[in-house]
């Protein structure tokens, strides 16, 4: 069994964050000038909400997030009251990161020809009236696995690209001015052989972050291992993180999710993957953004960070290194006349 919140490989207690360096900024795109942002999917079920969820994966990495990550869908109205309370901590705001899926009934072409536009609207006045403050929005993410290449099917990459930009052409039209639009691919190499995967992409006025979502298999040994994967059917391809730097050399990159699977055999696993993620990071200064997905239940095995003792205390070091703390959040309650650099 994994040690509990409570265990002494993961205490209670959440350590006072380094102070913030003199001179770093954050943009209005959301990007921090030094360092980057250190985020968490914490698991919510029936019985453990957003702020719950939130803080019991806070207390045991002993350090509050800079971004929580929340998924929405369809008709469903964000943020909740739940989680705009967390953006307002007055102890400790975090930044909100939304991956919403507009319909799951309708296809992208039906979205990009207006068949959900009372929603978007309806979205767009509950945005206006509750949330003022910059938040990232991804649409549809990792659209690759539901693409169907047959012309007229409504899902090709063509329509994906113009079903994101509908939806935020249309919020934007309605006056959303605060959300900090994030592409979010899968992150596996195999997608990029297809033809179509360059036509996902909607277009750099609609997109102010790129992203992916990788996770730790067995052909994964470090962290450069994790964002730069290879494939054998693939010679040529460089890696998503230096595909990205050559593809959006002007954009911010984000891991908008990731995690360690359990491996039965190899208890040191995760110990040793959080300890490459702490001694490599500096490397790619274009990673603003580190975002964990923490569950029991993810769809390939369990990728909570503290399964083993030495693995949560690996990761709790990652998560308080001094690098994900260089720049302090903005505030998140700007005043009309105040405005982000």
């Amino acid at each position: 069994m994994p040690p509990s919140a409570a265990s002494p490989s993961t205490p209670s207690r959440i350590v006072r964050s380094p102070a913030a360096t003199p001179g770093c900024q954050v943009t209005a795109r959301l990007i921090p000038s030094c360092g980057a942002w250190w985020g968490i999917a914490p698991e919510i079920s029936a019985d453990r909400g957003p702020r719950a969820a939130l803080a019991r994966a806070e207390r045991r990495m002993q350090r509050r997030a800079d971004i929580v990550h929340l998924y929405h869908h369809g008709p469903e109205l964000f943020p909740t009251a739940e989680e705009i309370a967390l953006a307002r901590d007055p102890v400790r705001p975090r930044l909100l990161f939304v991956n919403w899926k507009p319909s799951l009934r309708h296809t992208w072409a039906d979205i990009a020809a207006g068949a959900i536009d009372r929603r978007i609207d309806r979205l767009a006045a509950h945005l206006r009236r509750t949330f003022p403050e910059r938040f990232f929005l991804t649409i549809h993410h990792e659209p690759e696995s539901d693409v169907a290449a047959r012309p007229g099917s409504g899902k090709t990459a063509e329509d994906y690209a113009a079903m994101y930009r509908h939806v935020v052409m249309r919020l934007r039209q309605a006056g959303v001015k605060s959300a900090v639009t994030v592409m979010t691919y899968m992150g596996t190499p195999t997608w990029a052989a297809k033809p179509w995967f360059e036509r996902l992409y909607p277009g750099d006025d609609v997109v102010d972050w790129v992203a992916i979502d990788p996770y730790v298999d067995k052909r994964v040994r470090d962290f450069d291992g994790l964002i730069n994967r290879k494939h054998t059917n693939l010679p040529n391809w460089p890696g998503f993180y230096r595909w990205m730097q050559w593809r959006f050399p002007g954009k911010p990159i984000m891991i908008a999710e990731w995690g360690v699977f359990e491996r039965h055999g190899s208890p040191a696993l995760k110990e040793r993957f959080y300890s490459s993620v702490r001694a490599q990071i500096r490397h790619y200064p274009q990673l603003k953004a580190l975002i964990y997905f923490d569950s029991r239940r993810a769809p390939r095995g369990d990728t909570r960070f503290d399964t083993t003792r030495r693995g949560g205390r690996a990761f709790s070091d990652l998560a308080r290194d001094p690098y994900f703390a260089l720049t302090s959040l903005p505030s998140p309650t700007p005043s009309p006349t105040r405005r982000l650099s």
